[in-house]
């Protein structure tokens, strides 16, 4: 189903729900609601759904996905509505970094380090770590897209996963689980990448990974690779995904990362790619997460010079320490 099916959907069931609450009586508001909602529709039908009534042109697809009643680029924002719109912006960055992992979080046997970098003040990318009757549970995600629309995915995916595995399921179960809820509640065009991980005080770990990028567990004797075990997160609503089951010995860790990172350009356009990171863990894997962290961070800035980001950035280290 392309993008203005599903708009037409919404809009549809956004008029359905508005004409039912108008049977009951009239209320202040809705009645201008409905008439957006119809004039959004008249767009679908004669072609200009999605073009800016100022200057014509596209309206930004992370707005639209937001409010399909969005009828203005950012561009031609009043100043009033640009007001609002930071003020919006502002409160969704603050739920995020509310979600994010508590860096000084103790963890039985393990230790672990995170850098969290939005490209926007909105951030697709999903992080959680935190521990559940003895086991650590990790997991980065990164939702398509940039901007509210997407962080609001990334919100739901933490209330999903935060249920799913507290509940206790396993971590398979509660992957594909989250997988189909995704699926249903969300617009085809969205989707999210994800690394599920289940760690316990012995070193044994679970991984599934959701089409994200390559998770690398650092040893004395080199860095492993661990292939992707299934599709990203709302792609097929009954997809099966399969168990990676390792072991980690003490001074071992698993490094994730999202594509922020390893896509980073340089000014020549060269990317910083996941050989460069994995000749630079084979050298300082031996690092305390949080040391890791900066000294990637630095490894990739020195790389990148004055060359900006164009996407949100996350890496996690998790060690094993007894």
């Amino acid at each position: 189903m392309n993008e203005m099916n599903v708009f037409r959907e919404e809009l549809w069931e956004r008029k359905n729900r508005i004409g039912r609450v108008l049977r009951r009586g009239p209320v202040p508001g809705l009645l201008h609601l409905l008439k957006e909602v119809d004039a959004a529709l008249e767009r679908l039908d004669d072609g200009s759904f999605g073009l800016c009534d100022v200057c014509h042109e596209p309206i930004e697809t992370d707005r639209l996905l937001a409010n399909p009643l969005t009828c203005t680029c950012l561009g031609h924002l009043s100043e009033q509505e640009h007001r609002a719109l930071e003020h919006d912006l502002d409160l969704v960055g603050q739920v995020q970094r509310h979600l994010l992992p508590d860096e000084n979080l103790r963890l039985d046997g393990w230790q672990f380090g995170y850098h969290y970098r939005p490209f926007r003040l909105a951030s697709g990318d999903y992080c959680d770590v935190f521990e559940e009757e003895g086991s650590v549970f990790l997991l980065l995600g990164d939702v398509a897209g940039k901007g509210v629309a997407a962080s609001m995915l990334v919100a739901n995916l933490h209330g999903l996963f935060r249920t799913l595995l507290s509940d206790g399921r396993d971590l398979r179960t509660a992957v594909q689980q989250a997988n189909h809820i995704f699926c249903q509640s969300t617009i085809a065009s969205h989707y999210a990448t994800l690394v599920g991980v289940r760690a316990e005080r012995s070193g044994a770990l679970t991984m599934v990974n959701a089409g994200h990028c390559t998770p690398l567990i650092v040893r004395e004797e080199g860095v492993e690779h661990i292939d992707s075990t299934g599709f990203p997160l709302g792609v097929f609503c009954d997809a099966e995904y399969q168990i990676h089951r390792s072991m980690l010995h003490p001074g071992d860790g698993l490094f994730l990362y999202t594509d922020g990172f390893s896509e980073a350009h340089d000014s020549l356009g060269e990317e910083y790619g996941s050989e460069r990171l994995t000749a630079l863990l084979r050298q300082s894997g031996h690092l305390s997460p949080r040391e890791l962290i900066a000294t990637s961070m630095k490894s990739l800035d020195s790389f990148r010079s004055e060359t900006a980001l164009f996407d949100d950035l996350t890496l996690i280290h998790l060690k094993r320490t007894v």
